[in-house]
């Protein structure tokens, strides 16, 4: 019996040994490789600040009132009606009192003006609301209603998405400074203001070439609005979750500030990123491919040249958000390893 005590007793402490290991097996690198992966997050996250609106779809321009022409006046109704004006025929009668035949008879041609005009007038109505009957009938609910003005670019549904993302020194701090003076004080929710945040933007980047040192640029068309509007959106979702949080944003005129987590005690940085999302009406990609500093100031003043009217969207992203702070070289390689050296 002793022995078989003495069996059942190893017997379990080599199990428990076995379950032991194995429990430090599956769990200690699991919890080691969690630790890892925090650090490097932390390491890559810091604020960013956030600016722009628009958008790809067509608000509908305010339609003028119907001028009108002659021989319309106003019924009680606010409408129109037909209203035309006949002189009266010139009859004369001839000795003998024979009145109305065809004996010294004349008539004025002004009637037969009058009735052409109002022929044409009225011809020129039909065939004016059966073009927007057959415009309407084959628009549907979802789709965007486009209005002729004159240009193909602006009449289509071909857009230009374009991304320009620079890293510069962190010694360019007037840039960020700038950047978060001008989200503060601009209203992005007009065209004006959004016109004036790009180039007042891109100004305050070719004013220092010597601080850039990295890019990363591309301007493709879309020929759907939509896809376009998700092409925009994944980008700028994709370039926001970089951001550790957005202490400072200005969207479609609604400004909103956090209070900066500020670590004095963190690692002196040498580089801030900043990123220009465009979408435009152009047909064609606003600028090639960039690779150069030269490259970079020539497809920064295409984007500043674009006229009003042209651009859809605009959206300015740029981190750190403080003017105290900059991206370290590992956080810099970590969230930004697309970004290629200038020439």
């Amino acid at each position: 019996m002793k022995s078989k005590s003495k069996l059942q007793f190893w017997c379990t402490a080599a199990l428990s040994v076995l379950l032991v290991n194995a429990v430090n097996i599956e769990f200690t690198p699991t919890q080691k490789q969690v630790n890892l992966n925090v650090g490097q997050e932390a390491l890559a996250r810091r604020a960013g600040g956030r600016s722009g609106g628009g958008s790809f779809r067509r608000s509908s321009p305010s339609r003028s009132a119907p001028s009108r022409s002659r021989g319309y006046s106003d019924n009680d109704s606010g409408g129109y009606r037909s209203s035309p004006t006949y002189s009266r025929p010139n009859v004369y009668v001839a000795p003998g009192g024979y009145y109305g035949g065809s004996y010294g008879y004349s008539y004025s041609p002004l009637p037969l003006i009058v009735l052409i005009l109002i022929l044409a007038i009225v011809g020129w109505a039909i065939v004016s609301a059966l073009k927007n009957s057959f415009r309407s009938s084959n628009i549907s609910g979802d789709e965007i209603v486009t209005y002729s003005t004159g240009n193909k670019e602006l009449d289509n549904n071909i857009v230009t998405v374009s991304k320009v993302q620079i890293g510069l020194l962190s010694q360019a701090h007037v840039v960020q400074k700038q950047l978060t003076d001008l989200s503060l004080q601009i209203d992005t929710s007009t065209p004006e203001g959004l016109t004036e945040l790009m180039q007042e933007t891109v100004l305050a980047l070719l004013r220092t070439p010597e601080n850039w040192t990295h890019v990363s640029a591309s301007s493709k068309t879309v020929k759907n609005r939509e896809e376009a509007e998700k092409v925009f959106n994944q980008i700028s979702i994709e370039e926001r979750s970089k951001f550790s949080a957005e202490t400072l944003t200005n969207v479609k005129g609604k400004v909103r500030r956090l209070q900066q987590d500020v670590k004095p005690d963190r690692e002196p940085g040498t580089y801030i990123v900043v990123t220009l999302l465009i979408g435009t009406e152009n047909d064609r990609p606003l600028f090639g491919d960039v690779y150069s500093t030269q490259d970079l100031q020539q497809a920064l003043e295409k984007i500043a040249a674009t006229p009003p009217e042209y651009l859809s969207v605009f959206e300015l992203l740029w981190t750190p958000q403080s003017d105290t702070e900059s991206l370290t070289y590992d956080e810099m390689l970590s969230e930004y390893a697309n970004m290629m050296q200038l020439a």
